[in-house]
């Protein structure tokens, strides 16, 4: 029976996606546990793979294409040539049940009755199994590799955009799996081109809109034309949605980090098993400062303000295909040990295109630390669908007056709480920004809980 196949809800924020691979073209038979097609919001890529057999009948957006969730993105047949139907697909972990995400989670009657006609859909997001690269996207295999060439749908994507050959890498991951650390690696070596589906340099007559619009060089002058990933166009889509539609603010403090910074030294000398930074201090601080204040753990919504029940915060990361911004979630009582753990492995896992639907989680507040950069201040655009984001800048040594008018050398960390004013105001978010201050002025403090 031909059934559609929908753009699937991959977290509570998500209201749109792009495809970032098909991975099985049209008219093709696909098995239970094969890879399907990648989605990819502004956050995470997510394989999505088979729950049953079926047939691929026809692709309705193309890669690169971003659409609404709940949007018919190609038509399959759950019961080709006596193949079984597809089983429900178990919804994406952390994902709202909505029509449209029911629409791609389950095949029962009454959820075909609230989602569409004939909603199932074969595709699940967890245990993804990627399919072997077709003809037109794989290079010729190397001499006795494997004919079945198993890599992250983030390393395939970077193998087409910097031109690499997967058959001639050999993967690093789980069972030989190719993840984007290899494809990178591959890349400094100047691996032949893999695909011909490589960055494109597009002719301005191509041009996407967005592009379109900006200011182009001069009549005659030489420049190329770059078509954007789906990550950076889905990105500037929702910054630029967060940052017409979310009317911001800006708080701005020092923090005296010098005892933290002699606290940590004390604590990695003494080899505890545990290496902490200072951004797990102010992960740490974010946490407890959130736990005492809150009313400031919520965000807004069209349908009312969402205050959440447990803590998630959304760390950004600078992953080689862009910035990500995962998150920790539930926290809320975490020891900063079991924390450096936690975003050890979240950052280890978005530079290596391993992340989930899980990793969205539902964070009202995001940190960006760009303190290895050499910036005094950063004013960050709050992500869509969130209420804070913490700009976190480079300690700067300074001389500060003490108590009795003395010149004292201190360690000072620039921070600037970018905030949702529908949510919050000044004096709301100066006490949640100061008591940040506090913590890691105080740093015995974030040891205790």
């Amino acid at each position: 029976m031909k059934r559609e196949l929908l753009m699937p809800k991959l977290g509570l924020t998500m209201t749109e996606g792009a495809i970032a691979d098909w991975m099985v073209g049209a008219s093709q038979p696909f098995k239970a546990g094969q890879g399907l097609y990648v989605v990819e919001t502004d956050k995470v890529a997510n394989e999505i793979v088979a729950e049953g057999d079926g047939m691929l009948l026809e692709i309705a957006v193309q890669i690169g294409e971003t659409v609404p969730v709940g949007t018919v993105i190609g038509f399959w047949d759950d019961a080709p040539a006596g193949t079984r139907a597809a089983t429900p697909v178990a919804p994406a972990a952390g994902a709202t049940t909505t029509a449209a995400a029911a629409a791609t989670a389950t095949a029962t009657a009454s959820t075909a009755a609230t989602a569409s006609s004939a909603p199932a859909t074969p595709a699940r997001q967890d245990s993804p199994t990627p399919a072997a690269p077709t003809p037109s996207t794989a290079a010729p295999p190397v001499a006795g590799a494997p004919t079945r060439l198993i890599a992250s749908p983030y390393a395939r994507r970077l193998a087409r955009e910097r031109g690499v050959a997967l058959a001639r890498i050999a993967g690093t991951g789980p069972n030989g799996r190719i993840v984007a650390r290899d494809v990178q690696s591959a890349a400094e070596h100047a691996l032949p081109v893999a695909s011909a589906l490589a960055t494109q340099v597009m002719p301005p007559s191509s041009a996407p809109a967005a592009i379109a619009r900006t200011t182009q060089p001069a009549p005659g002058a030489d420049y190329d034309l770059i078509a954007p990933t789906a990550r950076q166009a889905t990105a500037a889509r929702r910054l630029t949605q967060g940052k017409q539609e979310t009317p911001h603010f800006y708080l701005a403090l020092e923090a005296d980090v010098s005892s933290l910074i002699a606290l940590r030294k004390e604590i990695n000398e003494a080899d505890l098993g545990v290496r902490l930074t200072l951004n797990h201090f102010i992960v740490k601080a974010v946490i407890d400062s959130l736990r005492k204040h809150p009313a400031l753990n919520r965000v807004w919504s069209d349908q009312g303000i969402v205050a959440y029940r447990r803590i998630d915060v959304g760390i950004a990361v600078d992953a080689p295909g862009g910035l990500l911004a995962p998150a920790v979630t539930d926290v809320g009582g975490i020891t900063i040990r079991a924390l450096a753990a936690r975003l050890t492995d979240l950052a280890e896992r978005a530079r290596a295109g391993l992340l989930t639907a899980a990793d969205q989680g539902a964070p009202a507040i995001t940190i960006s630390n760009a303190g290895m950069h050499n910036v005094t201040y950063m004013t960050s655009i709050i992500n869509p669908g969130q209420a804070m984001i913490l700009g976190v800048g480079s300690i700067k040594a300074v001389f500060r007056p003490d108590d009795r008018g003395q010149p004292v050398l201190r360690q000072e960390l620039g921070l600037v709480l970018s905030l949702d004013h529908r949510i919050m105001d000044g004096v709301a978010g100066l006490k949640f920004l100061n008591t940040i201050v506090h913590c890691l002025e105080h740093p015995a403090q974030l040891l205790l809980h």
